[in-house]
Parts: structure tokens; C-alpha cells; sequence
């Protein structure tokens, strides 16, 4: 278990690595909504996310898929139906997003 931050000699730093995969603002988003509300379909991530547009938000999903951290359903209906939902792997940072709401709260006091 990791107790403090150290500097690694190397180029492969864990937090880089962390950040550039969803420290971007609407990856951290996507993530955001299926913590709330746990599986999605790609149009009601679309209106709850005002400003992305559909060409970011396919992008998006799937980096964020390919990542392992989002897992995509489709069903064999007509039309087709696409649930979006984390993955256990995915649901590992839902205490990294609460810590960081309440440094965010902090930061509006």
C-alpha cells in the first residue's frame, strides 16, 4: 500500500497515466453519470452531459470501454438498444470522485 507520493525516475508515472484517461473533462463526466445512475443508454448520456457533442461522446465511450472502465450492452432489437454501465473495474473509482466532491466543496466555502 502506497503511504506518500514519491518520484519515479522512470517516464511511466501511475497518476499520469490515471489522468489521461479520465482526467479529461467529459470522460470524467461520462463516469460521473453512471455512478449516479448506474446503466445509461447513449441518448440520455447525450442530454445529461449539455455541450458534448455526439461525435465526442462516441470517442469518448469508446476509449473509456477499450479502458475496460465502461461496458457497452447492445441488444438484438430493432431498432438496436446500447446500454452504457462501469464496469467492477470502473466502479474502483468511485472513492477517488467522492474525495474529490469534497475537495471541491471545500474549494466553494
Amino acid at each position: 500500500m502506497f503511504t506518500k507520493l514519491t518520484r519515479d525516475s522512470s517516464q511511466n508515472c501511475p497518476i499520469e497515466a490515471s489522468l489521461n484517461l479520465i482526467g479529461t473533462k467529459w470522460s470524467f463526466l461520462i463516469i460521473r453519470e453512471l455512478m449516479i445512475d448506474g446503466t445509461l443508454r447513449y441518448n440520455q448520456i447525450l442530454k445529461n452531459l449539455e455541450g458534448i457533442s455526439p461525435r465526442t461522446l462516441s470517442a469518448k465511450l469508446k476509449l473509456l470501454e477499450e479502458s475496460k472502465i465502461i461496458s457497452k450492452k447492445v441488444y438484438a432489437e430493432v431498432p438496436p438498444r446500447v446500454e452504457y454501465s462501469l464496469t467492477d473495474f470502473g466502479k474502483k473509482l468511485e472513492p477517488i470522485f467522492l474525495e474529490l466532491k469534497k475537495f471541491g466543496i471545500t474549494l466553494q466555502k
